[in-house]
């Protein structure tokens, strides 16, 4: 009875307003926002009232206005003509997520763009959006329990300038069926394609059958593969009764042939075994399969992060084929839940390694636990000495201090600069309030942030003093991290400069750029100028 009310009621104020939301497509609390100007992009997403799936997708109508950084972006199109519109057309939608669409009021999507209806044959076709490149495979991502909606693009903006590949992502605002649902991160999805991966589709046989795939450590949902190693606790022990699943991403687990599927698990079994099989000092086989370097940088991106789902939810991989790569490396993806978000888990703490959780995830009857990847990595001598030098060259360049805090507050600038925050407060008013999972419950953005700056504050003072890193000790004229400041970094610049190749500790003067301007401030540090 109370679903017939629900949906007769409904459908008199649909008939009554084209503003009022689908009560089944999970509308914000106030659907009476109104938004004039913006300086984030603004996109409208129309269904006509259907309701929306998290598995089979629908058509919907999508339009993107965007006129440029730095320049307002109007709703009504009628009294501001001639704006640019970045996309139009038909996209198949859904919704995405786990614990993002399952605990929170606030939903996320996934689209893909379309030639057409998918009633009239539409197919997915690849389109730029927002500056990111041609691609077939875009998020919605709704930023509900990390308030301060900045969590994701944060780690994707500290992991960057060292990955092979970290996706983009861009603040935007939404509306659906037009109703205002407030701020979302319209983003790359972790996947094949020019713009993003760029795998070659796996052969059959040969060099061609060893890449490309994407697989995904995660839960055990549709067709995975089950590591035969299980799980440690942080002396080693393995709980017998937990286990590691491994999704199949792309190719998606349907298209993939026998032969690939064999390969693939293979591969992975190879690498688990060397790495299972591995003894403090001894020969460090896994290094045949595995980029040591990038799994360093992901291993900072998940601990400075104390991301609560870290290596064992969401952990992307990828391989290329044997004759450009035979290595398997990591891509950072969700992190909405990471830097003390987290209630559960221990996650808001500084001062302890996410890697070694598994102990806290049993006791508190966790299913999905960190893969032994990580504890067998860190019992490597020689991993634990590179992965020291590699925090000291992210100390001395993005986390350095007045950097990591300086992009923290850019990122807070382009949300309030034009009354992002306030609208999106205004959709869902959530201050004071708490909402799984947080740890901190916020007054109000401006309190989000600042506890946001004190947590990353103490957990880099944190592991500093675990990965032997004096921070009065920074120079960043000392490119090359041995301590000194000498010819050796004159080099470090040049060739950086020649080979187009430039590590972010190459931008002494900090303003974006390895150039010129970074070689004469290494060389007037020299001359004590």
């Amino acid at each position: 009875m109370k679903r017939l009310f629900l949906f007769i009621l409904t459908a008199l104020t649909l008939t009554g307003t084209a503003r009022a939301a689908s009560w089944w497509n999970y509308p914000p609390d106030n659907q009476n926002v109104r938004l004039t100007s913006t300086n984030l992009p603004i996109v409208w997403l129309n269904v006509d009232g259907k309701a929306i799936d998290r598995d089979e997708r629908i058509t919907a109508r999508m339009k993107v206005i965007h006129n440029g950084d730095g320049q307002l972006n109007y709703a009504d199109t009628v009294a501001h003509p001639g704006q640019h519109i970045d996309y139009e057309g038909y996209v198949a939608l859904r919704y995405r997520g786990s614990s993002s669409f399952g605990m929170s009021d606030k939903k996320p999507y996934s689209f893909r763009p379309l030639t057409g209806p998918l009633e009239n044959g539409g197919v997915k076709q690849k389109v730029n959006i927002l500056g990111m490149g041609k691609d077939n495979n875009w998020a919605l991502l709704a930023p509900y329990a990390d308030k301060s909606m900045m969590r994701d693009l944060l780690a994707f903006e500290v992991s960057r300038p060292w990955m092979e590949y970290t996706p983009q992502g861009r603040y935007c605002e939404l509306f659906l069926d037009g109703t205002y649902y407030g701020v979302y991160i319209l983003t790359e999805v972790v996947s094949n394609g020019k713009h993003r991966l760029n795998l070659p589709d796996p052969g059959d046989s040969g060099d061609e059958l060893t890449g490309g795939y994407i697989m995904e450590v995660d839960r055990a949902e549709g067709m995975t593969y089950t590591s035969k190693h299980h799980p440690v606790g942080d002396t080693g022990s393995p709980y017998t009764s937990k286990y590691i699943h491994i999704q199949y991403k792309s190719p998606d687990y349907e298209d993939l042939t026998r032969d690939q599927v064999k390969y693939i698990t293979g591969r992975i079994h190879q690498m688990e075994t060397a790495l299972w099989n591995y003894r403090p000092g001894g020969t460090a086989t896994y290094l045949e399969y595995l980029d040591r370097e990038n799994f360093i940088d992901y291993q900072l991106a998940m601990e400075l992060g104390h991301n609560v789902d870290a290596y064992r939810l969401s952990g992307k991989f990828f391989k290329r084929r044997d004759s450009e790569d035979a290595r398997f490396k990591m891509v950072v993806w969700d992190m909405n839940l990471a830097y003390g978000n987290a209630d559960y888990y221990q996650a808001w703490r500084t001062d302890t390694w996410t890697y070694l959780q598994n102990n806290t995830l049993n006791a508190a009857g966790e299913q999905y636990m960190i893969p032994f990847w990580w504890y067998k990595l860190n019992t490597d001598p020689t991993h634990t000495a590179a992965l020291k030098r590699r925090w000291a060259q992210y100390r001395r360049a993005g986390l350095r201090s007045d950097r990591i805090m300086a992009t923290v507050d850019s990122l807070a600038a382009v949300l309030t600069a034009g009354g992002a925050v306030d609208r999106n407060s205004r959709a869902w008013p959530r201050w004071g309030r708490y909402v799984w999972p947080n740890y901190h419950v916020a007054s109000s953005f401006d309190d989000e942030v600042a506890w946001l700056k004190q947590w990353l504050n103490d957990r880099i003072a944190w592991m500093d003093s675990q990965l032997d890193y004096d921070p009065d000790a920074l120079n960043p004229a000392d490119v090359n991290g041995d301590g000194n400041v000498n010819i050796s970094d004159v080099n470090a610049i040049i060739n950086m400069i020649l080979t187009g190749k430039a590590d972010p500790t190459g931008d002494v003067n900090g303003d974006g750029t390895v150039n010129i301007t970074d070689l004469n401030a290494v060389t007037g540090t020299i001359l004590g100028n």
